[in-house]
C-alpha cells in the first residue's frame, strides 16, 4: 500500500505533508517557486486526496507510510497534522532527513492538564460528531477555522472550501482516524531527539494550533528557528508565501 505522490522540479529533495481533511493542492499557491528549488515531493496523507485507498487505523502505521515517500536526505515540511507526522518521522529516525520546517503545528493539538497550548478537547469531538451527519458541513467549518482571523482570511476561506473536493472527500472512517490523531497523539517527549536544523513558521493568531505551542517547539528542538507571522492564521503559507517561502530557504539548498 503506497500514498500518492505528486513530484515536480529539480534540487535538493523537498517532501510537503499537508494537514487534516484536505490533500497536497493546498500548497498550489507555492509550489512553482519551490519547484525551482527544489525536487518537490507533494503527499497525500493516508485516506486523503488520491491516498483514499491507502487506510490506516494507528498514527505509527501512518507514520510509516508517510515515511516511505521521504527520499534520504529530504528536507520535510509539514503542516498541521503533516507536521505532527514529521516530527514523529524526525524524532524516530524512520527516515533521514536534512531538514524540518514545522508550519502552523503542534507537538500535541489536544488540551492537557499540563499542556494549554492546544485546541480545547470538546472543540475535537464536535468535529467527531459532525462528521457522520454531514462530512462536507464539517470539513467547511474547519476550513473557516484555518483562517479565522487571519489576514486574507475570505480569500483563504473561498479558496480552501473550493479545494475540499478537488481530489474527492475522504471518507469518513479516514476523516475520523485523522480527529483520533489529533486528539490522542503527544509527541512532546520525542521533540529533544529532533537533531536535524528545524525552521518553525506560525500565525499568531492561528485558532487550531496556538502560537504558544510554535515557541514551545522552537525553544525545544536542538536547532530551530521560529518565524511568527503577526496576522496569520493557520494558513501562513497561503497568507504570508513571502515569509513561508523565506522559512525554508533559511534551512538551505
Amino acid at each position: 500500500m503506497k500514498l500518492h505522490v505528486d513530484r515536480s522540479g529539480a534540487g535538493p529533495d523537498l517532501v510537503l505533508l499537508h494537514g487534516w481533511g484536505l490533500h497536497s493542492g493546498v500548497w498550489d499557491e507555492v509550489l512553482p517557486d519551490l519547484a525551482q528549488r527544489f525536487r518537490v515531493h507533494a503527499v497525500d496523507l493516508p485516506g486523503h486526496g488520491y491516498s483514499h485507498a491507502a487506510i490506516a487505523s494507528s498514527f505509527d502505521d501512518a507514520a510509516a507510510l508517510v515515511a516511505a515517500c521521504v527520499p534520504a536526505g529530504a528536507l520535510v515540511c509539514g503542516w498541521s497534522l503533516g507536521g505532527l507526522f514529521a516530527q514523529r518521522i524526525a524524532a524516530r529516525g524512520a527516515a533521514s532527513l536534512r531538514a524540518l520546517a514545522l508550519v502552523g503545528t503542534t507537538p500535541c493539538f489536544a488540551e492537557r492538564q499540563d499542556w494549554p497550548h492546544a485546541m480545547k478537547l470538546a472543540t475535537l469531538q464536535s468535529f467527531a460528531a459532525g462528521l457522520r451527519a454531514n462530512s462536507v458541513a464539517t470539513l467547511e467549518n474547519f476550513v473557516r477555522l484555518n483562517a479565522l482571523h487571519g489576514a486574507r482570511g475570505r480569500e483563504a476561506i473561498r479558496t480552501f472550501a473550493r479545494r475540499i473536493a478537488a481530489r474527492g472527500l475522504p471518507s469518513v472512517a479516514a476523516l475520523e482516524h485523522g480527529l483520533a490523531w489529533l486528539r490522542e497523539v503527544d509527541v512532546r517527549d520525542e521533540v529533544a531527539r529532533i537533531a536535524v536544523p528545524a525552521a518553525v513558521i506560525h500565525g499568531a493568531r492561528d485558532a487550531l494550533a496556538p502560537v504558544a505551542a510554535g515557541r514551545w517547539l522552537a525553544a525545544r528542538l536542538p536547532s530551530a528557528t521560529m518565524t511568527e507571522l503577526p496576522d496569520a492564521a493557520h494558513l501562513p503559507f497561503f497568507t504570508h508565501p513571502r515569509e513561508f517561502l523565506a522559512g525554508l530557504e533559511a534551512l538551505g539548498g
